[in-house]
């Protein structure tokens, strides 16, 4: 919040959807953090029942004091629908989900918006106070001084629709989803696994990107914006693209990234990094400067013996080449035969040091190069591409 430049002081009410760990550890520190603040106004606390036990039980054992209301709303589990909190400009709706234990989802409806007043008719009746357009946005008749009575469909327009979001997490595909996602502006669902690992979703009570499409097409929500993604992908853009073969205005959920109503600003906002290569498919060309064993810059190469100078460079010199096992070091340790260098730290005939031994070793990589055996099936991992990495803004 603080990097995003957003205030804490204009937190009015938080919602918490279930009590898995992840999802509400942080409450007490914000608490805390408020009340450091000297906050005076009241603090809505929603979520399922045993929110105000868990808030006022740390608030005891901690021996904080806070200087401002908690308002608590318990929402206890055999409800099908409540109304949590209701202002003057919007309300907000929660229904249970499909978890492995009670959690809530909720829809935050903004109220209908006035409609739009004609100025070229308010000006034909002298109607110029401010006071005049509230009453006539709000429904009211206006009486002007000459006893004319001016009613609010003559001067104001049709009223328009107001904004509304819903907020779906950790569930597995049901029918309350839909409802509270129902022609939305925005529906943020979750979408822990793809789908591949259906199976694993259904397992812990999770949802697939899938699952996220296909609420927000029964929903006819007009933007998806899928999230909660398990730690396993490094490629996010691959449970993006199975959600748009579902719902094709998707988005991902990422931190301190903005998010538009138009799909069409998304061309050009994620930006790669650095070109990254998955090196479980294809074995990097020797000298490349992609592969780990080349020396990065102020490193010292763990893999070239050329101190990692690379080929084409003003200093680099070529390793010498001969039939020898470690030929390449022949000057460095004076002899052509990696098994004299063994031999030189023999004790007499009574045994060996670790040099006799290092003097047997396989130098030839065997294990790096069976990285890149084909007839090997390689580990089940998240291809990486440029786009794992992209900047914040």
């Amino acid at each position: 919040m603080l990097q995003a430049g957003l205030k804490r002081s204009k937190i009015d009410s938080i919602f918490i959807t279930h009590f898995d760990v992840d999802h509400y550890s942080g409450l007490m520190g914000l608490i805390s953090t408020l009340q450091l603040q000297r906050r005076e106004k009241e603090l809505n606390l929603i979520g399922p029942e045993g929110i105000k036990k868990f808030v006022e039980w740390n608030l005891n054992f901690s021996g904080v004091e806070i200087s401002f209301n908690l308002n608590f709303i318990e929402v206890e589990e055999d409800i099908e629908e409540m109304c949590v909190l209701n202002t003057d400009d919007y309300y907000v709706e929660a229904r249970p989900l499909k978890h492995k234990k009670f959690c809530l989802g909720y829809r935050f409806q903004e109220k209908d918006k006035p409609g739009k007043v004609d100025a070229a008719k308010a000006d034909q009746y002298g109607i110029t106070e401010d006071k005049q357009f509230k009453a006539l946005k709000a429904g009211k008749n206006l009486i002007l001084d000459d006893g004319t009575v001016i009613e609010p469909n003559e001067i104001v327009g049709h009223p328009r629709p107001g904004d509304s979001f819903a907020y779906i997490t950790d569930t597995e595909y049901c029918p309350n989803a839909v409802k509270l996602a129902v022609n939305t502006n925005i529906l943020y669902h979750e979408a822990t696994f793809g789908n591949q690992l259906a199976d694993k979703a259904k397992e812990t009570g999770h949802s697939t990107a899938t699952d996220a499409a296909r609420v927000a097409a029964e929903a006819q929500t007009k933007l998806l914006v899928i999230g909660h993604f398990s730690a396993r992908y490094t490629n996010l853009h691959l449970l993006l693209k199975e959600a748009r073969e579902g719902f094709y205005p998707t988005w991902l959920a990422q931190e301190l990234r903005p998010i538009f109503t138009d799909p069409s600003h998304e061309r050009g906002v994620v930006e790669p990094k650095v070109d990254l290569i998955d090196l479980t498919k294809n074995k990097p060309q020797s000298g490349s400067g992609k592969y780990r064993g080349s020396r990065s810059k102020g490193g010292r190469s763990s893999g070239n013996r050329h101190g990692g100078k690379r080929p084409g460079s003003k200093n680099f010199r070529p390793r010498k080449s001969n039939d020898s096992a470690f030929g390449g070091n022949r000057g460095r340790y004076g002899s052509s035969n990696y098994e004299d260098r063994g031999n030189r730290y023999r004790k007499n005939d009574e045994g060996s040091y670790r040099g006799n031994n290092r003097g047997t070793r396989d130098y030839n990589n065997s294990d790096r190069n069976n990285m890149y055996d084909d007839s090997k099936v390689n580990k089940s991992i998240t291809p990486r591409t440029g786009y794992d990495d992209f900047n914040r803004f």
